[in-house]
């Protein structure tokens, strides 16, 4: 008994110790944080084409004029999944009044995973099964970097008719507070 809390008392410490050694190793020196700056409100969207599931290219300028949520998703990622149902109903609501949401997914593995999983995931809306129902587009880091970099995943950019940058959220949306944003620019 006491030789195996002693496993388990080394197990533990050597876990604690890696994950200090992981933590430093994947921060930014405080002189490279301190560069990183996220895009402010008021500042234009930046000028990014990626492809869609089709292999069309989409520019974010094809929506000027619109309201545009941009969200960085991946298929993997369960807060991005949790709010799909919210972006459904966001576009439905709103759709027809000049808004769009544009899901970017930054998936690794790119269209052979994003596809597939567009076209068979149901998100429950209002208590109907409902398929995602706005473009979706292949991100990348480069698009991703243009945006001022993603400290995570979901990532949603409010962008307004004038193509200027409204909100950053970073990690899941809240559906009210980004209602009322998209409400105020319409």
């Amino acid at each position: 008994m006491k030789k195996t809390v002693l496993v388990v008392i080394a197990v533990l410490a050597a876990i604690v110790v890696a994950a200090h050694f992981a933590d430093k190793a994947t921060r930014l020196p405080r002189t490279a944080a301190a560069k990183v700056e996220l895009p402010s409100a008021g500042n234009p969207a930046p000028d990014v084409t990626l492809k869609d599931l089709d292999g069309r290219d989409i520019s974010l300028a094809q929506y000027k004029g619109k309201v545009v949520l941009v969200n960085f998703w991946a298929t993997w990622c369960d807060p991005c999944r949790f709010e799909i149902p919210w972006l459904i109903d966001m576009q439905q609501k709103y759709g027809a009044k000049g808004f769009t949401v544009l899901g970017v997914a930054m998936d690794d593995e790119g269209q052979k995973v994003v596809a597939p999983f567009v076209q068979k995931e149901r998100f429950d809306v209002g208590g109907a099964k409902s398929p995602m129902n706005y473009p979706i587009l292949i991100g990348n880091d480069a698009a991703a970097d243009k945006f001022g970099g993603l400290l995570g995943y979901p990532t949603s950019v409010l962008i307004g008719r004038d193509g200027k940058q409204i909100k950053r959220i970073t990690g899941l949306i809240s559906y009210e507070e980004i209602s009322k944003a998209i409400e105020s620019q319409l």
